[in-house]
């Protein structure tokens, strides 16, 4: 085997600028990430979708399927609990958003050198 010479590494040299806008654009990234993952709308969506399948199952169900259930429509009543539900998530996002993430003072060395 032969081994490969370790080739002489350059310093990366960046300037302050280089570096705000390198943070900023990860800040952005992190903020927009926190926005679409927020887990309100994810249990919001999910309740509203299967209320709306479960409402639609409650509306068109049997009579027997609602003697089954002693006299009560079960799945409408459950559908629109859930409908109920799924809007107040979303409707809480829309209210109360994801703050944005609140940036650091500055650099490491202008911090003290953390």
């Amino acid at each position: 085997m032969t081994e490969h010479p370790e080739q002489p590494r350059r310093p990366l040299h960046y300037t302050e600028e280089d570096v705000q806008r390198e943070v900023s654009e990860l800040e952005t990234k992190s903020a927009t990430a926190a926005r679409i993952f927020d887990l309100r709308r994810i249990i919001g969506g999910l309740f509203v979708v299967y209320g709306v399948i479960v409402t639609i199952t409650g509306i068109t169900d049997s009579q027997a399927a609602i003697d089954k259930a002693e006299g009560v429509n079960i799945n409408l009543w459950t559908g629109i609990g859930m409908l109920l539900l799924g809007i107040f998530f979303l409707a809480w996002l829309k209210l109360r958003p994801t703050p944005p993430p609140v940036p650091p003072e500055g650099l490491p060395e202008e911090r003290g050198g953390e």
